[in-house]
């Protein structure tokens, strides 16, 4: 199981993630934008600079839902393949059964 203070942090950066999403979308596009001024691409730059390093998304980590093990995340089932496993061998996934050929 992961430490509780990672699984915290995951939670907040995720939390910020959402607040600063629009904002980041809008300043990218203007920064992307063929149309946009100098001017106006240096001033979205600086300002996306301003925002705290956490407001990217490429600083979320995919975790287990259950215990927060950050390795081995299966996207579909939203749990490690640790877990997975258990749990298919348990029979609490539907429509999951141990290979055989």
């Amino acid at each position: 199981m992961a430490k509780k203070s990672k699984i915290v942090k995951e939670q907040r950066r995720r939390e910020i993630v959402a607040r600063y999403a629009e904002r980041r979308a809008e300043l990218k596009a203007t920064i992307a934008s063929p149309s946009s001024t100098a001017e106006a691409v240096m001033q979205a730059r600086a300002e996306l600079a301003r925002q705290p390093r956490d407001a990217s998304a490429t600083r979320l980590r995919n975790r287990d839902a259950v215990d927060g093990r950050p390795r081995g995340y299966l996207g579909k089932a939203g749990v490690s393949r640790v877990r997975f496993r258990a749990m298919a061998h348990r029979g609490e996934l539907p429509g999951i059964k141990k290979a055989s050929w």
